[in-house]
């Protein structure tokens, strides 16, 4: 399956298809919020749509040009946005290594949650953020618990997210079919 059924479709040109004999493996958690620390803004789905106009905030000028996408946003209501179909490479994590393997948008899938790396995310995030992942483990079932991380634990000391108040327990006890 290569798209959400509980989701919004808003076809990112931020992607490209993987690498032949590609193994879709990892699940990784990430947050965002756009201008920073600002919620329910149009700014994410911009930005991943190619469409962020540098001179609407001042922090958006940093971002100018850039390429980047998810495969799927949940915001801070619980509803969930899908910019690249799973089965396609989104392009979120950047420079990163997962257990000695680089490139790790080639084997993963990408969840952003509006967020910052110090606000508790909402009830209905962490919801939205189950029902997803069940979803996506039930159609790509080499993406186990120790394969599900945050951008931090891909990209060290270069990225934070999804922060100190991602609720990791929270989240692994909801994963119930895979505990």
């Amino acid at each position: 399956m290569t798209t959400y059924h509980n989701a919004t479709l808003l076809p990112s040109p931020h992607c490209d298809a993987r690498p032949d004999g590609a193994v879709v493996n990892m699940l990784v958690i990430h947050n965002i919020s756009l201008p920073p620390s600002q919620f329910g803004t149009s700014g994410i789905r911009d930005l991943f749509m190619g469409e962020l106009d540098p001179t609407e905030h001042p922090f958006y000028q940093e971002l100018a040009g850039l390429r980047v996408s998810a495969h799927c946003v949940i915001y801070r209501t619980g509803k969930v946005e899908q910019f690249v179909p799973f089965n396609e490479r989104a392009w979120h994590a950047g420079l990163s290594t997962f257990q000695g393997k680089s490139r790790c948008n080639d084997f993963s899938i990408g969840i952003e949650l509006e967020g910052t790396d110090t606000l508790a995310y909402t009830n209905e995030q962490y919801a939205a953020l189950t029902e997803l992942t069940e979803f996506i483990v039930k159609h790509y079932p080499d993406i186990t618990l120790g394969r599900i991380v945050g951008h931090n634990d891909i990209a060290p000391g270069r990225k934070t997210d999804p922060g100190q108040a991602f609720d990791w327990a929270r989240y692994r006890k909801s994963l119930t079919h895979l505990i």
